[in-house]
């Protein structure tokens, strides 16, 4: 979307007969404004069935953990919808609430109880959690992708090797067993479900009315359940963050 105002501010000093229409796609759902991105309800189908996966794995093993990383690096919605959705999940981390994992209210403690109580637990951890506690070097801290974005560590596998120390320290002797599980292009590289196929279609056809009305430099979406043209500009500089204080 910021390419597309470039895009656009650079077609308008042109003064060209050309329309710039944008659609909001992210699995993330993190597209500002609108009510949900395209391919958001998809990726949650997706990730329930790693989430089942895993939750089988856990339950089949003594003290056993089923650990699934799914995509998120700035918002949790995946995470936090296909836990609610779910109902197998013990533990959710997302990027909008910190955690740690020593200590009174920490993760190990919440996990040791989850385990003595169930003999079993399932932790969903967003790919964007937790990246301030993961230890980096100091290259680490400098590197940087193609958007100039902080290169993200990898939280799952950190997470798995976080939790089999703690068990070792804690527990020495006793069985236990962390099955990691990363869907990460299962969730994305899959064919549309008939929710957002409709929706996919109903953004096209708002895209081209608009275009043909005579409007450019806009986003097709939903406001509140209705069709709307918004601003480019609005939509790139808007953010979705999780909402930590609703009832979800």
């Amino acid at each position: 979307m910021r390419g597309a105002v470039k895009i656009f501010d650079e077609i308008r000093r042109r003064k060209l007969n050309v329309a710039v229409v944008g659609i909001p796609k992210t699995v993330d759902n993190d597209v500002g404004i609108i009510d949900r991105s395209f391919g958001f309800q998809t990726a949650l189908e997706m990730a329930q069935q790693a989430i089942s996966a895993a939750h089988v794995e856990a339950v089949n093993a003594v003290n056993g953990i089923g650990l699934v990383k799914l995509m998120g690096r700035s918002t949790g919605h995946i995470a936090l919808y296909a836990t609610l959705s779910s109902r197998d999940v013990d533990c959710c981390l997302i990027p909008e609430i910190d955690f740690f994992l020593e200590g009174k209210g920490g993760l190990f403690e919440f996990l040791d109880k989850r385990l003595k109580a169930n003999g079993h637990a399932v932790l969903v951890v967003a790919e964007g959690a937790g990246q301030d506690i993961i230890p980096r070097t100091d290259s680490q801290k400098q590197e940087k992708d193609e958007s100039g974005n902080p290169v993200f560590l990898d939280v799952g596998v950190w997470l798995k090797s976080e939790l089999n120390k703690w068990w070792a320290r804690e527990h020495p002797g006793e069985l236990f067993t962390v099955k990691y599980i990363d869907p990460t292009y299962m969730i994305r590289a899959v064919a549309a479900n008939a929710t957002d196929n409709l929706y996919c279609t109903l953004l096209a056809h708002s895209a081209i009315h608009g275009i043909m009305a005579g409007y450019t430099g806009f986003v097709a979406g939903l406001i509140n359940g209705n069709y709307a043209y918004i601003p480019l500009d609005d939509i790139a500089s808007a953010k979705n963050p999780v909402n930590t204080k609703d009832h979800k």
